[in-house]
């Protein structure tokens, strides 16, 4: 995989993937429809408000990489759009309905990947989800990543590496003794910038 998906990007594939396999009286989707699918408010995490330049442009650049199919003749009054990561990818339903959620919804323990795929592919257990998950890790290049675990944490959880390398931060409310170092220099920076803020008004108080 010599290629990087956008946010965009990744967000209308895997809508298309899952509505394949959720919808497919209605697949290929048309602009509208891709449109409203990649903004619904329902199994998405972030959810997101792109507008039809914003999924085109995604569209397109899917186009180019060979990821996306556009569909049009007698049989379509508009434009229709169809995936084609199977075939990219050489996935099985399996690993496909498992990248479809790390997609769609962020990054995911096995048990949440074993419930969320349900409508995609009906997992018999863990072991099962954590075998795929192993065969898209061992890939070369690999597509998914196990992340550390971050304080709090019971399970680790597993990302896709259609965006590149993920790299997750401390939550903004964790201790700051656990929080990254660039982000314990960011928050004493804002600390001091709020002090000065506060001298600065003092001393311009002290002239009226």
């Amino acid at each position: 995989m010599d290629f990087e998906l956008n946010e965009a990007e990744v967000r209308v594939l895997g809508s298309l993937v899952e509505k394949e396999a959720t919808t497919p009286d209605y697949y290929p989707l048309s602009l509208n429809a891709l449109c409203a699918a990649c903004n619904q408010k329902s199994n998405r995490e972030p959810v997101m408000a792109l507008d039809e330049e914003s999924v085109l442009s995604a569209v397109e650049g899917l186009q180019a990489k060979g990821l996306v199919l556009r569909t049009s003749g007698a049989d379509h009054r508009v434009p229709k759009y169809s995936h084609r990561a199977g075939e990219v990818f050489n996935f099985d339903r399996r690993e496909q309905a498992v990248l479809c959620v790390l997609m769609l919804r962020g990054p995911q323990t096995v048990g949440e990947l074993r419930g969320r795929t349900e409508r995609l592919h009906t997992f018999d257990s863990l072991t099962e989800v954590e075998a795929t998950l192993e065969r898209l890790m061992e890939r070369t290049p690999p597509l998914v990543q196990k992340l550390a675990r971050q304080p709090g944490e019971k399970e680790p959880r597993f990302a896709h590496l259609l965006s590149g390398e993920v790299v997750v931060h401390a939550p903004a409310n964790a201790p700051l003794e656990h929080r990254p170092p660039v982000e314990d220099r960011i928050a004493r920076i804002e600390e001091d910038l709020a002090a000065l803020k506060q001298q600065f008004e003092e001393f311009r108080k002290s002239f009226e």
